[in-house]
């Protein structure tokens, strides 16, 4: 019997560094129509601030799926009360298996762990993948509650 896992780890453990560049790559394959090089890969992973990931301001969690790396996602705290949710990603190859659930309950539950009554994040239009899994989720639109050039549309929801 296959079984998943979610747990919290340093975002910088081989596992959680692999799974944050196959993330990496794939929203930024998507954004530009084309596979990202391994330059802009790093490029993009060298200062993204995963390093705020970790108590008091965060936490990182993988998912596995029989001890094989596949899922990840992280909670940054913002203010009031409120945690961000980023950076959540299933392998392809894992999608379909009951993961992102359990990812997103595992990112909850850290983020109430961290003190915060309430979650928001935001991500671009094309994740439609994403998007859905936040709306199963119980995420619902919210007014945009900061920019970037890759924020289309902001979610919340109080945990």
């Amino acid at each position: 019997m296959t079984a998943w896992t979610m747990a919290a780890e340093p975002f910088d453990t081989p596992d959680a560094t692999a799974l944050r560049r196959a993330y990496y790559h794939d929203v930024a394959s998507r954004y530009w129509g084309r596979p990202a090089t391994t330059e802009e890969v790093d490029e993009g992973l060298t200062g993204d601030g995963a390093w705020r990931l970790t108590p008091p301001t965060g936490r990182f969690v993988v998912g596995r799926y029989d001890d094989e790396a596949a899922a990840c996602g992280g909670v940054l705290m913002l203010d009031g009360g409120r945690a961000e949710l980023t950076r959540v990603f299933l392998r392809h190859d894992f999608r379909g298996l009951g993961g992102a659930g359990l990812l997103m309950e595992a990112l909850e539950q850290e983020a109430r762990a961290l003190g915060a009554g309430r979650m928001v994040l935001n991500t671009r239009l094309d994740l439609v993948e994403a998007r859905a899994l936040y709306v199963r989720h119980g995420y619902a639109e919210i007014p945009a509650y900061c920019t970037g050039p890759y924020m289309e549309i902001w979610y919340g929801k109080d945990l």
